[in-house]
């Protein structure tokens, strides 16, 4: 690999990895650590109140 390959690499990962962390900082992240309970589906309602 020759030194500009190397540094085309580290560059674009230098700009890539802010880039990502900024964007689902400002949209918020999302997953399923800040679902919470009311916004769970009917059906999946449903069966855990069937489990109890």
């Amino acid at each position: 690999m020759r030194l500009e390959q190397i540094t085309a690499l580290v560059l674009a990962a230098g700009l890539a990895i802010p880039s990502y962390w900024f964007f689902w900082t400002l949209a918020g992240g999302g997953g399923y650590d800040k679902r919470g309970v009311d916004q769970i589906p009917a059906l999946e309602k449903t069966i855990l109140k069937e489990e109890k």
